[in-house]
């Protein structure tokens, strides 16, 4: 494993624990940045990589609050998805994150987004993956 990619597996789980203890919200959010970026400069860093990192991204904005940036990522991590033919539980999750950051932000796109994660979620291949997503899509 490379050492960009090691720091961007750490950030992004450091992220995680953040999200989940809410610590330091400044923090937060550099980490999910650096997390990001690390794994893009990795030289094993796949399409899929990048949609996860801007898919976290996107959670970060949406659990301090901020609709905006948190639409902007989620954009971004579909955008991912799309581009490189990515579907399953990646595709799931980025519908997820725009129908999180759109409900967020009050507008009414957040109801096509949801639908579009509700059917993307149930065809996430395996089953763990699909319980796991249920999680995520029942605090929408």
């Amino acid at each position: 494993m490379s050492e960009e990619r090691r720091r961007g597996v750490d950030l992004f789980n450091e992220a995680w624990r953040l999200m989940e203890t809410r610590e330091d919200d400044d923090r937060l959010l550099h980490i999910a940045h650096a997390s990001r970026y690390h794994w893009g400069e990795a030289e094993e860093c796949k399409p899929e990589n990048l949609a996860r990192g801007e898919w976290q991204v996107s959670r970060v904005y949406t659990v301090l609050g901020r609709a905006e940036p948190a639409i902007w990522h989620a954009q971004r991590c579909l955008g991912h998805c799309e581009q490189n033919g990515i579907g399953d539980w990646d595709l799931a999750y980025g519908y997820e994150a725009l129908a999180r950051a759109h409900a967020l932000a009050g507008n009414g796109e957040a109801a096509e987004w949801k639908s579009k994660a509700r059917e993307a979620g149930d065809a996430i291949a395996d089953p763990e993956g699909r319980e796991h997503f249920d999680e995520d899509f029942a605090t929408l």
